[in-house]
């Protein structure tokens, strides 16, 4: 990413790609720059591209992979792919993607610069009725295999019956706003029974993982690598926990997000134009303060020489 690239108002196509990254099939969306300062990486939400077996092809053979096995993948996606570059990382994750951004950040802080989190899912909201209800469907093997062998039922009907059938059953009415792509995409990789169950088994391990409380020490020691963007009505990053960061890392910058835009921002053209602003906005500050930093340390150098 390059200066260029930050400027909200400037669209580039994504390129598709397929790699292997410790061994496992990886589907990739990237935009390159042509000089760039910075790399981005962008870590989804569950389900999306960029995570094992959530994939249009069966490429593991319907094997399943926990919340931790998809952090360990995403850190040995820029070991393999980023490690030989000088040109920073910034990682910015989505909902689930929040979490296991701040992982890497730990196990790869040398190669990190900033993590942003939007929509940050990073602990149980125990409060809420949605999560109680996804806990208990995704503990029972037998239910959630069903419920993917309906998906992937549906998945053989015309595209027009399945965006229904996704509406009605797992997406929810508020998605009839979705974007043209953003159904494209649900229809091609969601209606498969091993993504299906994929989903359901990474939410059930995240639901386990995420039940702990956040490790607030090592987010007050890595305050100025952090920034995080809360939705108004967001029961996956609830207000609540706005508030338990701002208490408890009061250095960490904090926003809300009360344009309507939900935590499905992704899915609309709108939502994800609203958001570009807002990271780019965050990255051009960091990027100054960084840039700030360097010249006071320099100035600081030259006058103890």
């Amino acid at each position: 990413m390059g200066s260029k690239d930050l400027d909200p108002n400037v669209v580039k196509s994504a390129n598709f790609r397929v790699c292997k990254v410790s061994s496992y099939t990886t589907e990739l969306l990237e935009i390159e720059a042509d000089n760039p300062t910075l790399h981005v990486v962008v870590v989804p939400g569950n389900p999306a591209i960029g995570y094992i077996g959530h994939t249009k092809e069966n490429w593991e053979n319907g094997k399943l992979f926990s919340l931790q096995e998809q952090i360990d993948h995403k850190v040995d996606f820029i070991c393999q792919e980023l490690q030989d570059t000088k040109v920073p990382i910034v990682l910015v994750g989505h909902s689930i993607g929040s979490y296991i951004t701040m992982e890497m950040l730990r196990r790869k802080g040398d190669m990190v610069i900033y993590t942003i989190g939007l929509y940050p899912f990073i602990m149980v909201n125990p409060l809420s009725k949605k999560q109680a209800k996804v806990r208990n469907m995704t503990r029972s093997s037998i239910l959630c295999g069903l419920m993917s062998l309906m998906a992937a039922f549906a998945g053989l009907f015309p595209k027009w019956f399945s965006q229904y059938m996704l509406v009605l059953f797992v997406i929810g009415k508020r998605s009839w706003s979705w974007s043209s792509s953003a159904f494209e995409t649900a229809h091609a990789h969601y209606l498969k029974y091993h993504m299906f169950r994929n989903m359901l088994y990474m939410a059930k391990t995240e639901l386990e993982q995420l039940s702990q409380e956040p490790d607030w020490e090592f987010m007050r020691k890595n305050h100025r690598k952090l920034a995080f963007m809360f939705g108004a009505h967001d029961h996956w990053g609830p207000l609540q926990v706005y508030e338990e960061i701002a208490k408890q890392v009061p250095k960490v910058p904090l926003a809300i997000e009360r344009e309507g835009h939900s935590h499905s921002f992704c899915c609309t053209e709108v939502g994800s134009m609203w958001v570009a602003r807002h990271v780019a906005t965050l990255l051009k500050a960091q990027t100054s303060s960084s840039a700030a930093s360097a010249a006071d340390d320099a100035t600081l150098a030259h006058v103890a020489n």
